[in-house]
């Protein structure tokens, strides 16, 4: 049986090269995890979708079930899961993020 916001969540995954599932917007993030994976990829540029979690809470629901991840924010490039905040931020520590904005979806890193 299809279940229409699991479509959707996976139509905006493979739709958007870079999509952030967040708590508020990337203009007014409602957690610090999200604010700071926000401020990752604007230091780098990225252009990125924001789907604010708390707009419904089943789309949460509807994501980890999809993506096999418990927390939020969650981040995607091209299709993929890259992971949430500490993946985020390790990545831009070990200075490989802006390396797989670059090549995974051609933006500036």
């Amino acid at each position: 049986m299809s279940n229409p916001m699991r479509d959707q969540i996976s139509k905006d995954i493979q739709e958007n090269k870079v999509i952030l599932f967040m708590k508020g917007t990337h203009d007014m993030p409602m957690c610090g995890f999200s604010a700071r994976v926000v401020e990752i990829l604007q230091h780098h540029g990225a252009q990125f979708k924001d789907v604010n979690v708390l707009a419904d809470p089943q789309i949460r629901v509807e994501l980890s079930a999809l993506s096999n991840w418990p927390t939020i924010p969650q981040l995607f490039l091209n299709g993929k899961l890259v992971g949430g905040c500490d993946i985020v931020s390790e990545l831009e520590t070990r200075g490989e993020l802006g390396g797989l904005l670059k090549e995974d979806v051609g933006q500036a890193g």
